[in-house]
């Protein structure tokens, strides 16, 4: 992915999954936007993007490792991540048995008596495995701590989970009955 596709797919995420009103976007209740609206606003926000065409933001949602987008038709939106006001609904999915979230040490006293909540978030963000957990978990902690989830279960007994991406599942919130924690 070329430097540009990099900074737009940032820019695509903040326009998308934070702040559209900054942008002069209006998302439909499930997180729609036409590409070419997309294209238009981000164009008139400054001179890096005057030129940027939605064909330009099809190809990096084309060619992007991390699958945060999908298109639809003529429609983009962010499959995850989102932290507007007002939920974006996934479509529900069965998860694999065990599922991970990565996190920092000094978070895990709250999350042992209160389980996983999605914090300034829609949902749960949770990994396949615990390498990339731990990934994320590296964002704040120099020392991950990875969670096993037993999302099987959670799910047996009426938890619900979304399909993110190839490597992002989301849920509501996890009781920590559901959680096998370091020293545990």
């Amino acid at each position: 992915m070329s430097e540009r596709s990099i900074r737009l797919s940032r820019v695509v995420a903040h326009a998308l999954r934070h702040r559209p009103e900054h942008y002069g976007l209006e998302l439909d209740r499930d997180g729609w936007v036409a590409v070419e609206a997309l294209a238009r606003a981000l164009a008139g926000r400054g001179a890096e993007w005057r030129d940027l065409s939605g064909q330009e933001i099809r190809a990096m949602v084309a060619t992007a490792a991390k699958q945060r987008y999908e298109i639809s038709g003529d429609l983009i939106r962010a499959r995850y991540g989102h932290s507007l006001p007002d939920r974006i609904e996934g479509v529900p999915a069965v998860p694999p048995d065990l599922l991970y979230h990565g996190t920092t040490p000094e978070a895990l006293p709250k999350i042992r008596s209160e389980g996983l909540k999605p914090m300034r978030r829609h949902y749960v963000h949770l990994s396949p495995d615990p390498e990339t957990a731990a990934l994320v978990g590296e964002r704040r902690s120099a020392i991950p701590v990875v969670i096993e989830v037993r999302a099987g279960q959670a799910h047996a007994e009426g938890l619900t989970f979304y399909r993110g991406n190839d490597s992002v599942w989301l849920s509501d919130p996890i009781p920590a009955s559901y959680l096998r924690l370091p020293d545990e």
